[in-house]
This record gives C-alpha cells, sequence and structure tokens, in this order.
C-alpha cells in the first residue's frame, strides 16, 4: 500500500484526534496519506467529492472515511467512479456502512498496511425523474430511494410497477426503495426485511401505508421500477440516501434500476456481515 486518501468529516467530535492517530500510524510505516482538509472538502456542497479531490484520482490506492454512515453514503456516491475501495471508520450511531470502530482502529490499520483485506461489491441504484416527457434529474444511490410526504399529515399515493407490469398503489406517507445495503437504513425502520449486503435485489416497503397490510416486496436486481406519484396537493419529496432531495409535483415519474457502478466496501477476514449485524442491533 502506497497512497491512501483519507477523508474525515470535521464536523464529528473527536474527529481531529482520530485523524491525528491514523496519520500517525501510517507515517510510522512510510505510507503516504493525502488527508482531505475542512478548506477543501465540503459534505454539504453541491459539488461532487469527485470534483473537489480530483488531483486524488491518478494516485489513490485506497480511500479510509472517518464519520458515520451519512458520511461514507456521500462518499461512496460521489467516488465510486473511482472504482476505489472504500474503508469506513465508525464515529456516528450504528454505523452499518463503517467497518470498524474507532476503539479497534489500530488493529484494522495494521491489516491495510500489510494488504490484508479483501473487498465486497455492493450494489447502487440508478433513479431518473421525468416530467411530462422531460428527464428532470438522475441519482445514483447506494443505500434508497424514498418517497414521502413533507409537513403536512396528509396521505399520498403511488402506483408501481415492475417492468411495466402494474403491482400495486400505496396509499401513505410514502414508499422506500432499497438496496440490500440499505435494508439495514429506513427500510428496516419501517418494517422491511434485513438483506445480505452482497445480494442483487430491490427491497420495496411502504411507510406507514393506510391499508390492513404492511408487506415489503423483494424483487429481482434486474427488475426496473417505475413509480408514479399523486400528491393531492399535498408537498412530496423525493430523497436520495437520505441526503438528496427534489421537490415531486402530481404524476411525476420515479424509474429506478440497478446500476452499473458499483462501490467496494473494505472487509477483513472473519469479520463478517452477521456478526457485525449481532453487534449493532443487541439491545
Amino acid at each position: 500500500m502506497k497512497t491512501i486518501g483519507l477523508i474525515p468529516n470535521w464536523r464529528k467530535k473527536n474527529a481531529n484526534l482520530v485523524v491525528a492517530r491514523i496519520d500517525r500510524f501510517f507515517s510510522q510505516r512510510s505510507i503516504r496519506l493525502n488527508l482531505a482538509e475542512l478548506s477543501r472538502v465540503d459534505f454539504y456542497s453541491d459539488t461532487s467529492l469527485a470534483d473537489q479531490l480530483a488531483d486524488w484520482y491518478e494516485s489513490m490506492e485506497l480511500i479510509i472515511v472517518v464519520g458515520g454512515d451519512g458520511t461514507i453514503l456521500r462518499v461512496a456516491r460521489d467516488l465510486a467512479c473511482w472504482n476505489l475501495p472504500v474503508l469506513g471508520i465508525n464515529m456516528g450511531h450504528k454505523g452499518f456502512l463503517a467497518e470498524i470502530e474507532v476503539e479497534q482502529m489500530e488493529r484494522f490499520l495494521q491489516y491495510i498496511a500489510t494488504g490484508q483485506f479483501t473487498c465486497h461489491e455492493r450494489m447502487m441504484l440508478d433513479t431518473r425523474l421525468r416530467r411530462q416527457d422531460k428527464e428532470l434529474a438522475a441519482y445514483l444511490a447506494l443505500n434508497d430511494i424514498v418517497i414521502s410526504r413533507g409537513p403536512f399529515s396528509r396521505i399520498i399515493e403511488v402506483e408501481s410497477y415492475i417492468n411495466n407490469d402494474f403491482m400495486e398503489s400505496y396509499s401513505g406517507d410514502g414508499l422506500i426503495v432499497a438496496t440490500p445495503t440499505g435494508s439495514t437504513g429506513y427500510s428496516l425502520s419501517a418494517g422491511g426485511p434485513i438483506v445480505n449486503p452482497t445480494m442483487q435485489l430491490f427491497v420495496i416497503t411502504p411507510i406507514c401505508p393506510h391499508s390492513l397490510y404492511n408487506r415489503s416486496v423483494i424483487i429481482s436486481g434486474n427488475d426496473l421500477i417505475s413509480l408514479q406519484v399523486d400528491s393531492r396537493q399535498v408537498e412530496v419529496m423525493l430523497t436520495v440516501d437520505g441526503q438528496v432531495r427534489h421537490t415531486l409535483e402530481d404524476h411525476d415519474q420515479i424509474i429506478i434500476c440497478r446500476s452499473e457502478q458499483t462501490v467496494k466496501l473494505v472487509s477483513f477476514q472473519g469479520y463478517t456481515f452477521f456478526r457485525m449485524l449481532h453487534q449493532k442491533l443487541k439491545v
């Protein structure tokens, strides 16, 4: 390992102390560390991180992200085009995307320094927003696409089609389309199933449905999902990974499919998804 990029979320408490430990660790092993300074990386900017860190592209072999799942999601979306391994060090709450916690950091950084790690590819979603036959926006997501109502407690309706075949008309607070990676996020809170993140599928979960049943639907990752919104003059939002938002109008169409782009998340021997799941969800 010659050059590693380090992207911290400086707004996290004690982020500077964690960064100093990582910097000292790799300096002692003569491994070059490129640090994304506060003045260079703005997670709240509309400018892609790939543009903010364009000079990194040719030299990086691996990206380390220090923060919570939100930080990792932003890095994963913006830098997926670089096709580099990403290691998350959790400074957030649950940290399902982060492979390791700060308390055990040095042991796993040693594995990075000696090349004792593997990468698991995670599928992503391509989403297109169409209005009156015009494409307004396109998004890439790692976790989920959410259609939800605004601040008023009014029911919205979302019609769903799979490969152009009508599936269901959902009335309620909205709908979540999640990847296996996103199955432990909002979809789980809404009653959706937990899915092994290496699988290739979609989980469609209604949010507080106004019906006698509340069931998620699992479909193939090769399927094409088309959603149409009936807002009934209520504000409706399209949210990408809980971070990017777009206001929807009546009859807007959201088309979702598996992206050709994937994210490579670093993993270590013996540190399995199910072991992590038990640690994160135990009470």
